[in-house]
């Protein structure tokens, strides 16, 4: 039995059969690198080990080596000015689940920064001397932590531009409201 297909039909099926020849093969994500002296921040091109708190790394598709941030607050502005590129491989920022020094992180702290969970508006500042996004690959580790540092939780596309961004006349704005633990939203 012979079926007409509809003109609109058959061209959206032609376009997504077509719309994966144009997007190249998939990136594999490269491991984290580990932080040296010659690493220099992308905004401030100063030392990153100089900078205490968690920091981030962003590799792009379009270079070998990470763009450094001497605190993760300055890769979220990174990713949230439309002037950046966003052609992004990986996304590792610090898990201070595992640091066992706020100060200068140890090596092998690295976490997927797309899955973290994100304590915002502790009494902690990072690395550029404000308030840090502050990153932990475990919800209960987060937890702990705003138990004893304040702050609220948040999930990476959850940290409002106002805190990475705040007003100089307000200062740094609350953090958004706590998560409610759910299924979702942990990652132990």
């Amino acid at each position: 039995m012979n079926r007409i297909v509809p003109h609109w039909l058959m061209l959206a099926s032609i376009g997504i059969a077509l719309s994966g020849c144009f997007e190249g093969p998939a990136v594999e994500a490269p491991p984290p690198e580990e932080l040296t002296r010659e690493v220099s921040g992308y905004y401030c091109q100063m030392i990153v080990a100089d900078h205490i708190g968690p920091k981030a790394q962003i590799f792009l598709k379009s270079r070998e080596q990470p763009i450094w941030f001497p605190s993760v607050r300055d890769a979220f502005a990174f990713l949230m000015l439309p002037s950046e590129q966003k052609n992004i491989k990986a996304i590792y920022v610090t898990d201070m689940a595992k640091a066992k020094n706020w100060e200068t992180p140890e090596p092998g702290t690295w976490t997927d920064g797309r899955k973290a969970t994100y304590v915002l508006g502790s009494k902690l500042k990072g690395g550029m001397g404000l308030g840090e996004v502050v990153p932990f690959s475990r919800e209960t580790a987060a937890r702990a932590f705003i138990e004893e540092h304040g702050g609220r939780l948040s999930r990476m596309a959850d940290v409002p531009e106002a805190y990475v961004f705040p007003d100089p006349d307000v200062g740094e704005p609350q953090a958004s409201p706590e998560l409610k633990p759910t299924a979702s939203t942990s990652h132990e």
